[in-house]
């Protein structure tokens, strides 16, 4: 017969139980430093499109006032 795994619980101990609880803190720690490691890129890469497109702007400006004047 195939056993259910979803059926039979296991008896934990306490140190078991506190391992487990412990191990699932460190994954949800190493998950948000990650988060916020993504959104920080995100930002950094926001603001230097952002440096790129004025200065893609605004060189081409400044050069043809140059020349015309």
């Amino acid at each position: 017969m195939a056993k259910k795994s979803g059926n039979k619980q296991q008896k934990l101990t306490a140190q078991q139980k506190s391992d487990r609880i412990k191990a699932a803190k460190e994954r949800e720690a190493r998950a948000q430093a990650q988060r916020e490691r993504s959104a920080k890129m995100k930002k950094i890469f926001t603001v230097v499109v952002c440096v790129i497109l004025v200065l893609a702007l605004g060189i081409p400006t400044i050069a043809l006032s140059v020349l015309t004047a």
